[in-house]
């Protein structure tokens, strides 16, 4: 016989409070854990990290890449790209998107500086996120299984992000919208969430392609779930909308520059920091073969073993969006999103500590570990992600003075 809990039981009053409320609680724990661990990097920050001795919050919410967007803000982008001694196009303001840049620029005349309006325009953002995650795996999972998954979203490995000047939680928010539009099949919004994921930060091609895939699979089932017309047209055109927008950038940055190949030419320049720059021009996946042979070398296993390697998380990956069942449950909108950035990712990026930061946009895959109702797996699962955090914030803030640890 089951008892049940009494009215004025934590629980109970806990289940009382409004989704909105609940999640509210939780991220701003969150970000109070994230704080606490900022406060003891700056205590441990010593004299070779790239912040000097206990460097300020707002110090630190201003590294790295941050430093890029407020650069943006305030100079604009160069006409005149920035050579290096070798001859080639120097890092550059252009690898950077506007919106998270000038939006921030606009809310720091209010609050007083750039990075003011930043770190609020993070913060307001990451909460908006985790409303939309809990939204998008709710119907899928259940309402207690998307609420931990909302956790460790709020307090995982990258969850520092929410917190600092950079575009990553902003452009969270404006996908999962999008996301959640595609479930409800909402067209309309869109119209206007693809251009500003678009000049948010790279990805919105990732989002054609997730489109496309989206779209051959509600053609390969529309006997059984409908495919009105209507619908066909708003999958393409809103399809090629992200095409469009996602080579956007790289005309602008030619048209302005005079140099058609600027953006992909700004964008290499950051993978020299680790290999020769080879051809000089782009060219997909090459990236992930050349970084395969090049870490494997560093770990001293051999190049052979890094090609073999890649080729077996490759297939691992595939497998598990494929067969999982905590993945599967989490709905084809997901999983299609999730293959898709995963592809993006193989075609344009070079393996580096980045690549932490840049896997953020499959955040809802957090779905499938909160899945099993398990107390202890679940509590195990949030202790991994604020472990994984503290490592994370420890080494790119505290010990932070290479190109070997870029967050």
């Amino acid at each position: 016989m089951t008892t049940e809990a009494p009215a004025s039981s934590p629980v109970r009053g806990w289940e009382r409070l409004p989704v909105a409320a609940r999640i509210a609680l939780i991220y701003v724990a969150a970000r109070l854990v994230t704080t606490a661990f900022f406060l003891l990097a700056s205590a441990l920050s010593g004299p070779g990290s790239r912040y000097g001795v206990a460097p300020s919050l707002t110090e630190l919410a201003l590294g790295w890449d941050a430093q890029w967007y407020w650069l943006a803000a305030v100079s604009g982008y160069p006409a005149d790209l920035p050579i290096t001694t070798t001859g080639h196009i120097a890092e550059n303001a252009w690898a950077f998107m506007p919106v998270y840049a000038y939006l921030s620029a606009g809310l720091g005349t209010v609050l007083g500086s750039w990075a003011a309006g930043a770190v609020t325009i993070s913060l307001a953002a990451g909460y908006g996120a985790s409303l939309l995650l809990y939204s998008l795996l709710r119907e899928r999972i259940g309402a207690s299984a998307a609420m931990w998954a909302v956790v460790f979203f709020a307090s995982g490995p990258l969850a520092a992000l929410f917190q600092v000047g950079y575009a990553e939680s902003l452009f969270l928010f404006l996908l999962f919208a999008a996301l959640r539009c595609v479930q409800k099949r909402r067209w309309g919004w869109l119209y206007l969430l693809v251009p500003a994921m678009g000049f948010t930060r790279p990805g919105i091609l990732a989002f054609a392609l997730f489109l496309g895939l989206y779209g051959i699979h509600r053609f390969l089932l529309r006997r059984s779930e409908g495919l009105p017309t209507r619908e066909v047209v708003h999958i393409v055109a809103l399809g090629a909308l992200a095409v469009v927008v996602g080579f956007a950038w790289q005309v602008i940055a030619g048209l302005v520059t005079g140099d058609p190949g600027a953006y992909l030419a700004t964008e290499l320049a950051w993978r020299r920091n680790w290999v020769a720059d080879g051809s000089g021009a782009f060219v997909p996946v090459e990236g992930w073969v050349q970084a395969a042979g090049f870490w494997f070398a560093q770990w001293g296993l051999g190049a052979v073993a890094g090609y073999i390697a890649l080729a077996v998380l490759i297939g691992a990956v595939a497998a598990a969006l494929l067969a999982l069942p905590q993945v599967r449950s989490l709905g084809v909108e997901v999983r299609l999103w999730s293959a898709s950035y995963l592809i993006y990712l193989l075609l344009v990026f070079f393996p580096q500590s980045s690549i932490f930061r840049l896997l953020l946009p499959i955040s809802p895959l957090w779905g499938a570990l909160a899945v099993p109702r398990s107390r202890v797996w679940r509590l195990g699962v949030l202790a991994f992600a604020l472990i994984g955090q503290w490592w994370w914030i420890y080494n790119m803030y505290a010990l932070g003075n290479t190109f070997w640890q870029i967050p």
